[in-house]
């Protein structure tokens, strides 16, 4: 059994996370998500294959990897492997990919979806346009889980951005998501940027080295760090060019990007190797760490390392290094 599968608790016909005035609103750990992996619900041979892929975010999908005549299929697989445990997902987060608030499919995906004892880690909202969307979800969430009575952990929640019109919104749409933790027991956790959407709305083309795409993903990641959110690149769509995805995955990793979509099991490892620290890198802010807190202790400000000047941006550098590692 995952244990990234959340149990939920029938306690009370009163939802329990609606808070008083003044009161905290829920915290969450933080949960590394390196790679994204896509698992279509209705592919059972897909599925089966999760406890394999051993990436830190499995997303079981009900949106664009499954047909429109499949999608009735994909939610019910997907309350089925969340009631019954019958996946592994080893030390990977159990995520879901609804569908999105304009499809008119997303009511009836958070219905099945919370609809059971066991809920996922996550869910992933896609196409956000414009904030008034997350208010609609988070209604949504707050009457299926008030009609069952529900108390429940904080779930994490994951926004796509893969419109020209939700780039341009994207400061008013992260400033909502920040306010959703005080109307339901959401936490907004992550911005993916949706490329191939993108691509299609703004009338590019796409190329190899994604020049068309670098205005927009510097934007989502300036934002997302802006609010304190994870920031998920593009997927690398010729899943057999390794050496294109290691690079391209360097690059999004010097960007500031923390993780990137991949969709196929091939990808995972080399991914997830160009967004988590190398052993000379923790090194390196390991030792800073501990010569900072050092020369704090005895009241010193800037000081010299390892024939660098040190100051406090290369500190918070260090630092976010060493709880990366610490997470992984």
């Amino acid at each position: 059994m995952s244990r990234l599968i959340r149990k939920v608790s029938f306690q009370s016909p009163v939802i329990r996370h609606v808070r008083s005035v003044g009161s905290a609103p829920p915290t969450k750990k933080y949960t590394p998500r390196r790679a994204l992996m896509y698992v279509p619900g209705n592919d059972e041979r897909k599925v089966a294959k999760i406890p394999k892929l051993g990436a830190d975010c499995i997303c079981l999908d009900c949106e664009d990897g499954v047909s429109i005549n499949k999608k009735l299929e994909a939610r019910t697989n997907i309350r089925r492997i969340l009631d019954e445990r019958s996946v592994d997902f080893g030390q990977s987060e159990c995520s879901v990919r609804v569908n999105s608030v304009e499809s008119g499919l997303c009511e009836e995906d958070l219905k099945a979806v919370l609809g059971g004892n066991n809920l996922p880690m996550a869910l992933h909202l896609p196409k956000v346009d414009e904030p008034d969307q997350l208010i609609w979800f988070a209604e949504k969430l707050n009457e299926f889980l008030l009609h069952q009575g529900k108390a429940v952990s904080p779930i994490g929640l994951i926004i796509f951005i893969e419109s020209a019109r939700a780039l341009m919104r994207l400061p008013e749409i992260c400033e909502q998501a920040s306010l959703l933790r005080t109307m339901c027991p959401i936490i907004p956790e992550a911005l993916v940027f949706g490329s191939d959407d993108f691509v299609a709305d703004i009338g590019a083309t796409r190329t190899p080295e994604a020049r068309e795409l670098l205005y927009a993903r510097q934007k989502l990641v300036t934002v997302a760090k802006a609010f304190q959110l994870q920031a998920i690149d593009l997927v690398h769509i010729d899943y057999k060019d390794l050496e294109g995805l290691k690079v391209q995955s360097a690059e999004g990793a010097r960007m500031g990007f923390t993780g990137k979509q991949v969709i196929h099991p091939g990808q995972v490892s080399v991914v997830q190797a160009a967004f988590a620290p190398s052993q000379d890198r923790i090194e390196w802010a390991t030792q800073l760490i501990k010569e900072f807190r050092e020369h704090e202790a005895n009241g010193h400000g800037a000081f010299t390392f390892r024939g660098s000047m040190i100051d406090m941006p290369l500190v918070k550098q260090a630092q976010n290094i060493v709880d990366m590692k610490d997470k992984l």
